[in-house]
């Protein structure tokens, strides 16, 4: 770190994964002096996006008993016969092997810890709350998907989708309509009945009783509740709730999906902590840290600088507050590129879009989330699909988690798969003795949208600053008021030389983050 750096901070944040981000961020909002570590070379961790060379550098690097991300491997797959060079393009049609796509690394943008966001979800709500939403672009997911008689069929969502969908029939149309119609009206009082004839028993035997068809149970429990048969009544009711009050919002499906990819959205949080004056710092390890029993303020050192904190906040696996923390599997992670998409054409209609699927294994009971992705959503080349495959880890080996939902999905369809990848997401076994007084983050959990990760980054920011709002809004540039003026004769041309020129640095400041080495 820099000899100039300032010697006293309110917050030392280590680690710029989606909640440590969060938590500078909103520190830095409300006037509190903050330093951002990150011993990697690159923000998000394992929240971050990769390019294709830089995801294998990445999973390439050696990882111990107290790392986040472990358990990694990648493979390359080509034809038995590789084409000739000059055979590569064919009527205008790129031929992807290896080669091709590492010529078009800087293209991909492949997620380790991706998410889908529910358009009424906590995390668009906080984006929107906090104006953090003017650094991102997201995307409308095309498709809610499932499995139906070995195939990967579309989910009708809006009221247009159920009646123009040729997979139910007229019956199963008005029948599905009307059960959403229930579940979106419970909790008001004409639903007493239901709610106290069915307290104590599952969401399953309450479809039942709707009398509703096989397919029409199918498509509640996979894609739009989201639940398993042993899921309570109750918890069913909320999750479709959930699902129906996103709909109509940006799209026909109650999701979104961030352009080029979810190592987007820590960055957004950095950049507005950097704008407040938060202080960044990457491919800096801290070497020390220390508790001033006189002072209760934290020492750290760091390449031979030595900086003072009261209040240090860490992500999981970062030395050296984690070296003697134990870490065990979490999430299994498979991540593979393919020329050819899943499903029909339907599904892929110009080239595909994103598509959800929610798998089930109804031998082991476990389930897990694939997302696809096209060229559109900015993550890989045109031509090319990303698969993200996401499931709770039971064991140390991701490929042996995953294989129950790849052999669903690949095998059958003979999908083209050119790159493959597997690994494991860890999470903390245990607390650090040596760092009690620090506040650590939670890793990645098993979740669709970011609800949880809000949640701690919440938590933990009202333990260290209880009075202070998490992220209140922050004002646009030209909403900036010069005191003494008249705010409706504030524009460009109107201020003075040297605030324009003020102006123009936080305009840029919003599209660059300034770092600091």
């Amino acid at each position: 770190m820099s000899d100039d750096l300032p010697d006293q901070f309110d917050l030392v944040v280590i680690g710029t994964g989606f909640i440590e981000s969060c938590i500078a961020a909103a520190a830095s909002r409300v006037g509190k002096s903050v330093l951002h570590l990150d011993h990697n070379e690159y923000y998000g961790d394992v929240w971050g996006s990769f390019t294709i060379d830089g995801l294998c550098d990445r999973l390439n690097k050696e990882t111990g008993a107290h790392s986040t991300l472990r358990n990694c491997s990648y493979t390359w797959h080509s034809s038995e016969k590789e084409p000739e060079p000059e055979a590569m393009e064919v009527q205008g049609e790129q031929k992807w092997n290896r080669e091709t796509m590492l010529a078009k690394s800087r293209r991909f943008s492949l997620d380790l810890c991706p998410r889908i966001l529910y358009s009424s979800g906590e995390l668009v709500q906080l984006l929107i709350k906090s104006n953090i939403c003017r650094y991102a672009e997201f995307r409308a997911v095309d498709h809610v998907c499932m499995r139906h008689n070995g195939e990967i069929v579309s989910v009708p969502c809006s009221r247009s989708d159920v009646f123009n969908t040729k997979t139910l029939t007229i019956v199963e149309k008005r029948l599905l309509m009307k059960f959403l119609t229930a579940c979106n009206d419970y909790g008001e009082d004409k639903c007493n009945e239901d709610s106290l004839a069915f307290r104590g028993r599952t969401f399953l035997e309450y479809l039942q009783a709707q009398r509703v068809t096989e397919k029409i149970s199918s498509c509640v429990m996979q894609a739009i509740a989201m639940c398993g048969p042993n899921t309570s009544f109750e918890e069913g009711m909320q999750s479709t709730q959930r699902f129906l009050g996103s709909l109509g919002r940006y799209g026909n499906t109650p999701f979104l999906f961030p352009m080029y990819g979810c190592g987007e959205l820590p960055q957004c949080f950095c950049r507005l902590c950097a704008v407040y004056g938060g202080i960044y710092c990457l491919k800096r390890t801290v070497d020390d840290i220390g508790l001033d029993e006189n002072t209760k303020e934290f020492v750290l050192s760091s390449a031979g600088k030595t900086v003072r904190a009261k209040n240090v906040v860490s992500a999981p696996g970062y030395p050296p507050v984690s070296r003697d923390i134990e870490m065990k599997p979490h999430i299994s992670r498979g991540l593979f590129v393919s020329a050819s998409p899943l499903g029909n054409e339907e599904l892929n209609k110009g080239g595909g879009g994103v598509n959800l699927l929610r798998l089930l294994d109804a031998e082991s009971g476990r389930e897990a989330i694939l997302i696809q992705l096209s060229h559109y959503t900015g993550a890989c080349p045109e031509g090319l699909y990303i698969f993200h495959l996401t499931t709770p880890a039971v064991s140390e080996d991701p490929a042996s988690d995953l294989v129950a939902f790849t052999s669903q999905l690949f095998d059958p369809t003979g999908a083209e798969i050119i790159f493959s990848s597997y690994f494991t997401i860890a999470t903390q076994s245990s607390r650090s003795t040596a760092g009690e007084h620090i506040y650590y983050t939670d890793a990645p959990t098993y979740e669709l949208d970011y609800d949880a990760a809000i949640a701690n980054a919440r938590c933990i920011f009202g333990k260290l600053f209880a009075d202070a709002e998490f992220l209140p809004r922050a004002p646009d540039p030209e909403e900036i008021v010069v005191d003494g003026e008249d705010p409706s004769a504030l524009n460009e041309h109107s201020l003075p030389e040297d605030l324009r020129a003020q102006l123009k640095d936080m305009q840029q400041a919003t599209q660059e983050m300034d770092i600091q080495d």
